[in-house]
């Protein structure tokens, strides 16, 4: 008897530790983004489809947080980690917005990823440097998009008699003034503070050139310079076109205005092509912001690991199928981007997308404070609180001084 119940004892014990051994890891990868609706969400939805069939037994939870550029999600990101309940994996804009959450050890170093799966091979050197922090790369990018770009309504246009886009800035705000000579309100979309931010790189870029645009984000332009000075003298004439509701709008509701013809124009990034042909507004136009030439304003959608994630194996799944060609491909489709590999072909993409994808080949990369390639989130939310001041009744000169402040604090810091 008891060598029976001894032998009963072990088996139940082996048991038990093969119930432990056996457990399946956590199937569930909670993916943290922005992209609630639109094309940003057809994209989503695609990249989901992929990640099912490339990663069979893991399944994708949707973490999604509504708002523009991510205003809402960065905040409720921030009180996750404060709470030290990180997603898996979450979305971030490549460069140095990434820098904060860096410097806290809230993602993992993902440079062996790199090599592992050879995307060293497909993605342009410039870009790989510009992911690169301190010699480690802490995210993937899903893809690249084109900040300095303005999307028409052709036949607002073609009533007031414009039928061409304008050749630099001075002739820009002229067809400007001849929308609103025709009875257009409001001949320039535009909403809230990240958006009015696209709007002043756009100008600064025309003003400055791309070097010294560059060059206000790491300490070799003065933001106190006269350039900048006619720059805000630029960007205060295009705020007389646009809407008087425009701190209380997001960009697809400024979006809005342009579909329903009480709008001429909208600047705003080339996700806009996806969206506005998913809210059936397919016969849109498109320029790059007068004066900008051949200037490639760049952001990128990235993706982390973070610190502490529940699914290590399935957010490195989730991680190679955004890097992957097939990712990649049926993404940027969908969602209005460009792939940032260069392998993936240009057939069944947009007229708009082939020619993005062509300029990102060859034209002169600029960063944008307003989707974190060029600064920190810190530096974006000072910039966007002096626009906000500005916007309702500011001085041009108050705000140039708080440009300037911003830099000086942010670069040394």
């Amino acid at each position: 008897m008891v060598a029976v119940l001894a032998a009963a004892a072990l088996l139940t014990a082996s048991a038990c530790g093969a119930r432990n051994d056996d457990v399946p890891p956590p199937s569930t990868v909670e993916v943290f983004t922005w992209w609630a609706e639109g094309g940003e969400k057809a994209g989503l939805d695609a990249l989901v489809t992929r990640f099912g069939a490339d990663c069979p037994g893991q399944r994708f939870e949707n973490g999604a947080v509504a708002g523009g550029a991510g205003v809402n999600a960065k905040q409720a990101l921030t009180d996750r980690m404060i709470r030290h309940d990180p997603p898996d994996t979450f979305q971030a804009h490549a460069g140095a917005e990434l820098l904060d959450y860096i410097d806290a050890g809230q993602v993992e170093d993902l440079t062996a990823y790199y090599t592992a799966w050879g995307l060293r091979d497909v993605l342009p050197a410039g870009l790989i440097d510009d992911l690169t922090v301190r010699g480690k790369i802490y995210s993937v990018p899903a893809n690249i998009h084109r900040a300095n770009v303005v999307w028409t309504n052709p036949a607002v246009l073609a009533r007031a008699g414009i039928t061409a886009p304008p050749k630099d800035l001075p002739a820009f705000i002229d067809d400007l003034a001849a929308l609103k000579a025709a009875g257009v309100e409001a001949p320039l979309a535009i909403g809230r503070d990240w958006t009015q931010l696209m709007l002043l790189e756009a100008v600064l870029i025309t003003d400055l050139g791309p070097e010294r645009f560059a060059g206000l984000f790491t300490g070799k332009t003065d933001w106190r310079g006269a350039p900048v000075t006619a720059a805000i003298g630029d960007f205060a004439a295009l705020l007389g076109y646009g809407n008087l509701d425009r701190d209380t709008l997001d960009w697809p509701q400024a979006e809005r205005l342009l579909i329903d013809g009480k709008a001429g124009y909208q600047l705003m990034g080339d996700w806009a092509a996806a969206d506005l042909t998913a809210k059936g507004f397919p016969g849109y136009g498109w320029f790059t912001f007068p004066g900008n030439g051949k200037t490639f304003q760049w952001l990128a959608d990235s993706f982390t690991l973070s610190t502490g994630a529940a699914n290590i194996t399935g957010t490195e799944c989730w991680l190679k199928t955004v890097s992957s060609e097939a990712g990649q491909q049926v993404f940027n489709a969908a969602k209005g981007s460009i792939p940032a590999r260069t392998d993936v072909a240009a057939a069944g993409f947009s007229p708009y997308q082939q020619s993005a994808m062509a300029d990102w080949k060859t034209a002169v990369p600029v960063p944008s404070c307003a989707h974190g390639s060029g600064c920190s989130q810190a530096w974006q939310s000072a910039v966007n609180a002096a626009l906000r001041a500005y916007s309702i009744g500011g001085d041009p000169k108050t705000l140039q001084a708080e440009l300037a402040q911003a830099a000086v604090q942010f670069i040394r810091a």
